[in-house]
């Protein structure tokens, strides 16, 4: 079965630019060209200083409105803050690890969505810890973690880590730099790991709202630069972390088809794949459908040591476009029988590692403790069937994650985690987390928010110092990273690396 879409673009020029010009960042002698352009026919570009990408997205946003070039500028403190405050800055490091740290010249274009490249060569990888030879980043974890993105063996031996001592990874939705830079902030808090989600629409809304989205082209794009913004930043803030997408239908998977295009492009260059995991939820799809589908999927990942995350059942609730709120209740509980046939089938693939995302009753959304009907016996029984059938002394066989955590008891969420779940998806609470930093900024510096010029202190005292975009954006980074601390207590994953 083939699902992606392949967009070819032909990048045209400008008519009243010269021929060298063309959409996307402008380097060399066409610089040369539209700075003269520009001399010649009396006009100037914007320069515009960025903190992060919507002030980025921004900027194009302008451009392609007023139909003209930008130049997206970045200064050393932004260069910081788009890294994060909280990264270690010692000798400006974070500016020398941030490719795109500099001003350049762009065009708003369609991008074209990325195809499906050819595959490379497997390595071998057992779901086991691995040997301990070489020297250990953290004490507490296995010497293939260290920090940075965390990928293939090493994402093997950091789950079953978890698996085995009894605690979950927070697994964050975000939706740009500073989401992203306050679960890594979060995580050196903690003193553990971090899973970093991109949603389709967290991913489209990273490109920019105002890109060109067709074939997926913008959540492709974006959830790509995300992940490269990751790799760029991570190893600075200490802590192992888990590049990962969250769900995708059947009718999405032509974004994932793009997302994979460029880990095998990256895995060729580096032999590591761009994402660590991504999560394919089939489960409106006939059990025997989704799980042929995920067979599919886990050998293209196996070949590039990318790890799948299916679903069974469904996750109740709303999120990001995807509305199960008027599922029939059953299906909101995962049976046994469906969970050993999916393990079976899955670990048929050469290389295949997996997590399954198993229904319990669990719901997306905002809702009062006591308002959810959660089950996590279900993953004890499942472990149970699975270890009988495979009678090998092992009684946690299946890695399983727990979805839509909304209104259940830290009672709940702990029992879980003794049946085997490694990871719980967050995002309604941090999204509340993090604009509560926000409105808090404002509410406190109120009277210093009303105009650029004018406050208590005098009609003429200027006020950049208050609504520069980096005050608020920080006051909400802060207060997102404060929540998953308490989050990472909640998951026993508070001081697992040392």
């Amino acid at each position: 079965m083939t699902y992606h879409r392949v967009t070819s673009i032909m990048v045209a020029g400008f008519a009243k630019l010269p021929a060298t010009v063309k959409p996307g960042v402008v380097t060399g002698k066409a610089l040369d060209d539209l700075l003269q352009n520009a001399s010649d026919n009396g006009y100037a570009i914007p320069g515009v200083n960025i903190v992060g990408t919507s002030s980025i997205n921004a900027c194009m946003e302008a451009a392609a409105k007023y139909g003209g070039p930008i130049m997206v500028t970045f200064s050393k403190g932004g260069g910081q803050f788009i890294a994060g405050k909280a990264a270690d800055n010692t000798d400006d490091q974070i500016l020398g690890n941030m490719k795109l740290s500099l001003a350049t010249l762009a065009f708003v274009a369609p991008a074209a969505a990325f195809a499906p490249s050819a595959t490379f060569g497997a390595r071998p990888s057992a779901l086991k810890m691995s040997t301990e030879t070489e020297e250990k980043a953290f004490a507490k974890l296995p010497a293939t973690v260290k920090p940075g993105v965390v990928t293939g063996k090493a994402l093997d031996d950091l789950l079953q880590n978890a698996s085995d001592n009894g605690y979950a990874i927070p697994g964050v939705n975000i939706v740009g730099t500073s989401s992203i830079n306050a679960c890594m902030e979060a995580a050196a808090k903690y003193g553990g790991p971090i899973m970093v989600t991109f949603s389709k629409g967290g991913g489209q809304f990273i490109a920019g709202k105002a890109a060109d989205n067709t074939d997926d082209a913008a959540s492709i794009a974006g959830s790509i630069a995300g992940a490269k913004h990751v790799h760029e930043v991570a190893k600075l803030y200490g802590v192992p972390v888990v590049l990962h997408t969250d769900h995708c239908q059947k009718a999405w998977l032509p974004w994932i088809d793009g997302l994979l295009a460029a880990s095998e492009e990256h895995y060729a260059q580096t032999g590591t794949p761009l994402f660590s995991s991504h999560m394919l939820d089939l489960s409106e799809e006939p059990l025997e459908e989704n799980i042929a589908i995920c067979k599919e999927y886990m050998e293209k990942f196996a070949k590039v040591d990318i790890l799948l995350e299916f679903e069974l059942g469904v996750t109740g609730g709303e999120e990001d476009g995807v509305d199960n709120t008027d599922v029939d209740s059953s299906r909101l509980y995962t049976q046994p029988e469906e969970v050993w046939y999916s393990y079976q089938e899955l670990s048929q693939v050469e290389n295949a590692r997996f997590t399954c995302a198993a229904s319990f009753g669990n719901v997306h959304g905002v809702y009062a403790p006591g308002n959810v009907d959660l089950q996590p016996v279900i993953l004890h029984n499942s472990q149970k069937f699975i270890s009988e059938k495979l009678d090998d002394g092992n009684d946690k066989p299946m890695l399983f994650v727990f979805h839509g955590g909304s209104g259940s008891s830290v009672d709940d969420i702990k029992y879980a985690i003794e049946g085997g779940v490694v990871k719980m998806n967050i995002d309604t609470d941090t999204q509340w987390a993090f604009w509560d930093g926000v409105r808090a900024y404002e509410a406190e510096h109120h009277d210093y928010l009303q105009g650029q010029i004018g406050n208590p202190d005098g009609d003429d005292k200027p006020n950049k110092k208050y609504y520069d975009p980096r005050m608020s954006l920080r006051a909400g980074e802060e207060s997102m990273a404060a929540r998953l601390v308490q989050a990472a207590e909640d998951l026993n994953c508070v001081n697992v690396l040392n």
